[in-house]
């Protein structure tokens, strides 16, 4: 598969959560629908922002290192966008039980930059 492809495929698959996002935002009301509505909600949202990182550490990768060097750390930026919305969704389930403080989303981040450091160091 090649690079453009593979971008093609990100965006729509980024698109369609999108829309599912929106579509659950606008026809779901979270409180009557218990936790399939909220479990919905923040699985399109971790699609969406995975799909959006992805693609904005591929064109930064592309514009930065060129497009060889991108289209080898295809992975790279995959694991990363997965693992920054990984902290979107992970702070917004710490809001909606009114437990977030700033250093509960500096845990977040740290247990997720200690889960990529595990990735790194095992390349």
């Amino acid at each position: 598969m090649t690079l453009r492809a593979y971008i093609w495929g990100i965006r729509a698959v980024t698109l369609l959560s999108l829309v599912a996002l929106s579509a659950i935002v606008v026809y779901i009301d979270p409180q009557n629908s218990a936790w399939v509505g909220l479990t919905l909600f923040y699985l399109a949202t971790f699609f969406s922002a995975s799909g959006m990182f992805n693609l904005l550490l591929l064109f930064l990768r592309k514009k930065l290192l060129g497009e060889e060097a991108a289209a080898d750390s295809v992975g790279l930026s995959f694991r990363q966008g997965v693992l920054l919305s990984g902290i979107v969704v992970g702070v917004l389930i710490l809001q909606s039980f009114r437990v977030l403080v700033w250093w509960d989303a500096m845990l977040v981040v740290g247990g997720v930059f200690l889960v990529e450091l595990y990735f790194l160091s095992r390349e």
